[in-house]
């Protein structure tokens, strides 16, 4: 089978660039998007995200005419489902959180009038355990004259299979063409079909499993991050507990041959680290319990970190008995979940900057190279530039190693640097 035509389903940090690929490769590709400013963005070449090298493939595609956007899903050959699945919010403090696959339904629902006998189905959401059967059903019961491979096998008129994309943000692209892929077919021949399609740009090896063990390999290698984090989390506690430089620790630590300790920070953010562990505590409560006590790490660093900048107030506050709280400046540095990208989602550095303006009656600056405006939600704080910030701020708060930052050589006073640039 020929694929011609290519639609992605959501247009966002995984599935633009994917659609980006495809058309590069001179092939016909759909992207849908429920956001009409992302749509309309696109439509004129441009990309309404941060990814280094993704505006210039996206101008050539839409120039060419191998990438356009819509908000309603056309016929294609294959479909890629590339939605967020975040988690439901829970009742109680100390609650596990389930995942949520309203997206992911959505999703099935827009695509499966324009489905035909042949095509293929592909989910690369990261999804719990048993989602790509899940979207097969949902497809099943809207088109009961097609058949799915939970019904006809290998003779199903539908392929169906789960690929989840494994990537870092700010090398989305060099990563889609070079890392291996996952296929995770729901009969041999879906993998055989999505294999087929996926090498139209990706020059990484394509091994083929099942689709519970594709989804929950992207589980299991983002759920070992944060397991890692963790430890350098909770290693940062205790040094401080116990007045010993963690940056230097763990310098000395890694320097054995066998050892590498990640770096701490403010806590684990992303739609992926952040969330896909609790996506494996949900289904095995009981057996999950490292990955568990992992996220709980993970979690209460931020409160940590927002302690540490009362500790800092309550310091300079004492050295300058002459001023009240209202009179100090305290400026975050660093609003995304990781360096150098514009992405804010489960991002610990905007909680901690939301949550210290709504304690603190001062002025609160935030210092965000990446983005042009602050969310909405984010109440009493004035996005500011960095040399405004270091001139103005009295205490400084250092949440995101950016560039901008670590190309600095500073000597603050009153700092709270949760990743040792400073």
């Amino acid at each position: 089978m020929s694929f011609e035509t290519i639609s992605v389903i959501g247009l966002g940090y995984i599935g633009l660039p994917t659609a980006a690929m495809f058309a590069s490769r001179k092939k016909k590709v759909i992207g849908v998007d429920v956001n009409q400013h992302a749509v309309d963005t696109i439509n004129k070449g441009e990309i309404h995200i941060v990814e280094p090298d993704l505006d210039m493939i996206v101008h050539a595609a839409v120039t060419e005419g191998y990438l356009k956007a819509v908000t309603t899903p056309e016929p294609a050959e294959a479909f890629l489902i590339a939605v967020p699945t975040p988690f439901l919010p829970t009742e109680n403090e100390g609650d596990i959180p389930a995942p949520d696959l309203k997206y992911i339904q959505a999703a099935a629902q827009a695509i499966a009038p324009v489905l035909k006998k042949g095509d293929l189905v592909i989910l690369e959401s990261t999804s719990p355990v048993g989602a790509t059967e899940q979207m097969a059903e949902w497809l099943a019961q809207a088109r009961a004259d097609l058949s799915f491979p939970q019904q006809a096998g290998e003779q199903s008129d539908i392929r169906v299979a789960h690929c989840p994309e494994r990537v870092l943000p700010g090398h989305v692209v060099r990563e889609l063409v070079e890392n291996d892929r996952v296929i995770g077919g729901m009969t041999s021949l879906c993998s055989e079909k999505a294999i087929e399609l996926y090498k139209t740009f990706v020059q990484g090896e394509c091994v083929t499993t099942n689709a519970r063990t594709a989804e929950m390999t992207k589980l299991t290698e983002n759920s070992c991050r944060d397991v890692q984090i963790a430890f350098a989390n909770e290693l940062s506690i205790i040094c401080d507990k116990l007045d010993i430089n963690v940056w230097e620790l763990i310098s000395l630590a890694n320097r054995h041959p066998r050892i590498n300790i990640l770096q701490p920070g403010p806590g684990v953010g992303g739609h992926c680290i952040a969330v896909d562990p609790w996506f494996i505590v949900s289904k095995t409560p009981e057996q999950a319990q490292l990955i568990h006590t992992a996220r709980k790490v993970n979690d209460a660093k931020p409160e940590w970190v927002i302690n540490q900048v009362k500790l800092a107030v309550a310091d300079f506050l004492q050295s300058n008995p002459n001023k009240t709280a209202i009179d100090v400046t305290i400026s975050c540095y660093g609003l995304a979940f990781k360096p150098d990208i514009d992405d804010l989602r489960e991002s610990p550095a905007l909680v901690i900057t939301q949550k210290v303006a709504e304690f603190h009656n001062g002025s609160v600056l935030a210092v965000e190279p990446n983005v042009q405006s602050l969310p909405t939600n984010l109440k009493n704080i004035k996005l500011v530039d960095l040399e405004n910030a270091l001139i103005t701020a009295d205490i400084h708060v250092l949440l995101v190693d950016h560039q901008e930052f670590r190309s600095k050589t500073l000597s603050l006073p009153y700092l709270v640097d949760t990743k040792g640039v400073w």
